[in-house]
């Protein structure tokens, strides 16, 4: 792959922030995912609401919305987003929590970054809230699961 065909390199190899000015303002929406593994017992703690620092799975809802907000602060060349919306949804398996964020936006660049941080902080929040418990918790599979909007177009992903 040629260095110009990468959106951050410039033709010299230097990283860049990509210059969105030309681009369109457009609804652009993001799911990603991730799994966070545990042992039974930790995850019976996780359904009753019995972690030494309470619910991980509000704080983790909680935690994944301020982390989507914060995207442009902490990935060093995303731009910082107005988001219109942010959901982090927490399902109990019989392995752990499967967790789901969404963002979306009206702006000139996609919310993929802002949904995979959301996601991943989450999940070491459900870590966080239940280590005292078990210390061998696994976070595993983050991965973009959907994005519409803007000129790549849609994506799905599929297994």
């Amino acid at each position: 792959m040629v260095m110009s065909e990468l959106s951050h390199v410039d033709d010299e190899g230097r990283i860049r922030m990509v210059d969105t000015s030309e681009k369109s303002i457009t609804a652009r929406r993001a799911v990603a995912s991730v799994r966070v593994l545990m042992s039974a017992s930790t995850l019976a703690a996780v359904t009753t609401h019995r972690t030494p620092k309470g619910d991980p799975l509000e704080a983790a809802r909680l935690a994944g919305i301020m982390a989507a907000k914060r995207t442009g602060d902490l990935i060093p060349l995303c731009h910082p987003l107005p988001l219109t919306h942010v959901d982090i949804r927490a399902h109990v398996e019989p392995w752990g929590v499967y967790l789901e964020a969404e963002a979306a936006t009206n702006a000139q660049t996609g919310v993929e970054m802002e949904a995979l941080t959301a996601a991943s902080i989450a999940a070491l929040t459900v870590y966080d809230m239940c280590k005292a418990l078990e210390k061998g918790i696994t976070i595993s599979d983050l991965r973009l699961e959907s994005k519409t909007g803007g000129k790549s177009g849609d994506y799905q992903r599929r297994d």
